[in-house]
């Protein structure tokens, strides 16, 4: 699917029968609803990636609700949307789409129909097991800040070093200034003003990070006192962000965003030791669960855990 959510190719995920034998209900406008939606999506402060999920995921929805009995009464009755979703449910998981799966299509269920004014389905979701948010291992991160010095590429260095190694959201980076930023030869730091919440934080920056930022900010700071890091509408979008750091990463054969760069932060910090509630208050987490969602085994862990069982026969 196009950026705008009504052309282009089939975005790809997990499919579930379009009932494609019933009769299509005239009264579901699944082009005019995505348009709409897809519009409300690129005001938001989301990702790139998850913009993509998210239309795919309703365009999914919206075609699948098409040809189903009652299919209006499901976009202006809150009984009526939550039988639908149930039933939406239950046909991905007869299709075996894994839990995880099922679990972020209905998130953008839930958010299309906060977007029409109806509010999330009362429908519950398949319980996953814990494990930590994925990030960077130290090899990755060598390799993508390689690539950006290579490229001399100021702006995504300096870009990706705030979200490595000061643990900003991608939404925090772009509403930065030139003066947010401190660099001296002795010391650093970020101030965010207007974190997740609407709360501020000052992040101290490391010397990796000073090195990593000083070039861009130096450019910037000769440009002017503006936004830190410039765009067509005056600042560089979050959109942007994603692109540049996602190309970036692309092109060194590591999967890469900007919320996998925050993680890389927070989660090399607590596995080196660092007290929770300084990795939260550093990473602007509101509750100290969030942050300890990053103490949990990753798949890497699991696997060497099993490794270490074997024996020499």
């Amino acid at each position: 699917m196009s950026d705008n959510g009504v052309a282009g190719p089939v975005d790809r995920g997990p499919q579930v029968s379009d009932n494609s034998g019933d009769c299509v209900d005239p009264s579901i406008p699944v082009a005019e609803l995505l348009a709409t939606y897809a519009a409300k999506l690129d005001r938001s402060a989301i990702s790139e990636h998850t913009r993509r999920a998210y239309r795919g995921s309703v365009r999914r929805y919206l075609t699948w609700l098409q040809v189903r009995p009652n299919a209006a009464e499901a976009l202006a009755d809150p009984m009526a949307r939550d039988f639908s979703v149930r039933d939406f449910r239950r046909e991905l998981k007869d299709g075996k789409r894994a839990p995880a799966t099922v679990n972020a299509t209905l998130a953008a269920v839930d958010d299309f129909y906060r977007s029409v004014g109806l509010g999330p389905a009362d429908v519950g979701r398949d319980r996953l097991p814990a494990r930590a948010p994925r990030a960077l291992s130290d090899q990755e991160l060598r390799t993508v800040i390689r690539a950006a010095l290579q490229a001399r590429d100021d702006r995504a260095t300096a870009a990706i070093a705030l979200m490595a190694f000061a643990g900003l959201r991608v939404g925090e980076l772009v509403r930065l200034d030139v003066d947010d930023v401190t660099i001296s030869a002795r010391g650093g730091s970020v101030v965010v003003h207007r974190g997740k919440g609407d709360s501020g934080r000052l992040v101290p920056l490391g010397a990796e990070a000073r090195r990593l930022i000083s070039p861009w900010q130096s450019y910037a700071i000769a440009r002017s006192t503006g936004p830190l890091f410039p765009g067509p509408g005056g600042r560089l979008s979050t959109r942007g962000v994603d692109r540049m750091v996602v190309r970036l990463g692309a092109g060194v054969g590591v999967s890469l965003s900007p919320h996998v760069l925050r993680h890389t932060f927070v989660t090399r910090l607590v596995r080196s030791g660092v007290d929770v509630v300084l990795v939260a208050e550093l990473a602007g987490h509101g509750s100290l669960e969030t942050t300890r969602r990053y103490a949990l085994p990753t798949q890497e862990d699991r696997e060497s855990a099993v490794e270490a069982l074997g024996v020499d026969p």
